[in-house]
């Protein structure tokens, strides 16, 4: 696979595009399981003026209770310049966008991240002082765009992936190319922009990473490179471990035969194994568990050029939900759910007649108020991408397979007496807030989708649960207590 070639706007799809019409002749091999309806709603169609072709995009929770992303390319700041917007959409679908004009960066394919400090962080795949693509902050408030860091290809180039705030407090991520070998780099900067680069890949240890990376419970960061690994760089990929200082450890080696060219994100998962996807290999593409220990076991093979282009996320029922780029039975894609012991649902279709629900899906997001959130890459109601050669510009959209809100972490994890931030869904008028058990010390609402709270003398790790006026709400994960 030519990942390089492929990363290309209007062909996101690296080197995968004949599966697509391998797929039209197998729509009588998708056997999977079918769930129930669920209720899937086109929330917005992109139209190329408020951004296009969201890539590699996972949503993300503001504390506003708004949506987060970008889109590839798309936006109106400039004439001649479609570089990519940063958009927020109200849960009931009401969008604005910003657009980037090449100088502040341009093509954003990956999301945002919320930080403590109430801003979103991200990074572009390209422009900048080099050319290179850059790393950002986004102020929802002002709607101004700020350039922490410049590219500059000995430094890594080409940045796909989300930013994830990690230790000493500072945010981590990879680029797909650049550094010492060209092979792409690990990299940390701090809110002031302050650069390190931690790792360059040399094709041995791994090549190309896409995806993310994810904090573990040892405190590490962990993720995967979308080609090399193994002798001379022979392998389709790898899954990694590098500490903050730069130490890198390579702790699977894909074959193809095991999986292949992971691209989406580690997710680490409640029972403490971490979950993951490849896009490729024998089957067409894997979900596979990672153990603490290193072991690495395929929960679920696809078998319908499905393509799995995201990561996954774990929602509050302890099912792992996740997209597929193809297949699904249409061709289009599909949203799906797994449960930790390999139990596979295939959950919604898009459909292949009209694309105007969207077509081709990427990440998921649990917004507090229990449904899931998604973007196409392509799709929707607009045509105005029809000079791009696509069938529409991409969508937002929303599921609910009925689940209840909840509330969830701005960071999961503090010390007691630290202030930590809560985003949910009806937080006015709440009346307590417990650790494990333990009632806080103090709480404030902020507002109906934001409060904070002080971790009390006491706490351990556990859930959190706030009394609100219609109930108990209590978040999805465990909160940890640091000691």
């Amino acid at each position: 696979m030519n990942f390089a070639n492929d990363l290309l706007i209007g062909n996101p799809l690296r080197g995968n595009g004949w599966k697509k019409f391998f797929a039209l002749t197998l729509v009588w091999m998708a056997t999977a399981l079918l769930a129930p309806a669920q209720k899937l709603t086109t929330l917005h169609s992109f139209n190329l003026k408020d951004g296009a072709l969201p890539n590699f995009v996972t949503p993300t929770q503001g504390r506003d209770g708004d949506i987060y992303g970008t889109a590839s390319v798309g936006g109106s700041k400039i004439v001649g310049c479609i570089c990519g917007t940063a958009f927020k959409m109200s849960p009931q679908g009401a969008l604005t966008a910003v657009s980037f004009d090449g100088t502040d960066g341009a093509i954003p394919n990956a999301g945002l991240v919320l930080d403590p400090d109430g801003l979103l962080y991200g990074t572009t795949s390209a422009s900048g002082g080099s050319g290179d693509g850059e790393v950002f902050s986004f102020n929802p408030k002002t709607r101004a765009i700020t350039v922490l860091h410049s590219f500059n290809g000995s430094d890594g180039a080409s940045p796909n992936a989300p930013l994830t705030l990690g230790p000493g407090g500072k945010y981590y991520g990879t680029t797909f190319v650049g550094g010492s070998t060209n092979n792409g780099t690990v990299f940390s900067i701090t809110r002031s922009g302050t650069f390190t680069s931690l790792h360059s890949f040399s094709l041995a240890d791994g090549a190309d990473p896409i995806a993310g990376l994810t904090v573990g419970s040892d405190g590490a960061l962990y993720g995967v490179t979308a080609e090399g690994g193994g002798n001379g760089g022979s392998g389709t990929g790898t899954i990694f471990r590098i500490t903050a200082s730069g130490t890198l450890t390579t702790l699977f080696v894909f074959d193809g035969t095991n999986g292949a060219n992971p691209v989406g994100t580690l997710l680490l998962a409640a029972d403490g194994n971490m979950y993951g996807t490849t896009s490729g290999d024998v089957y067409f593409g894997t979900v596979f568990q990672l153990t603490p220990a290193g072991v690495v076991t395929i929960l679920h093979g696809f078998d319908g050029s499905d393509d799995v282009s995201a990561g996954l996320v774990q929602a509050t029922d302890g099912k792992l939900y996740g997209t597929t780029f193809y297949g699904g039975g249409f061709g289009n894609g599909q949203i799906f759910s797994i449960t930790t012991s390999g139990t596979f649902t295939t959950l919604y279709r898009f459909p292949l007649s009209d694309g105007v629900d969207g077509q081709n899906p990427f990440g998921l997001m649990q917004h507090t108020n229990g449904k899931l959130y998604g973007v196409t890459n392509q799709g929707g109601t607009s045509n105005n991408c029809t000079p791009l050669g696509v069938p529409g510009c991409g969508t937002v959209f929303s599921l609910d397979v009925g689940l209840g809100a909840f509330v969830k972490f701005v960071v999961p994890n503090g010390e007691v007496g630290s202030v930590i931030q809560i985003l949910g869904t009806g937080l006015t008028g709440a009346t307590a807030v417990s650790f494990n058990g333990v009632p806080a010390s103090s709480f404030k609402v902020v507002r109906d989708t934001f409060m904070t709270a002080t971790v009390p003398a006491g706490a351990t790790t556990g859930w959190v649960k706030v009394t609100t006026p219609t109930g108990k709400l209590t978040s999805n994960v465990k909160f940890k207590v640091l000691p």
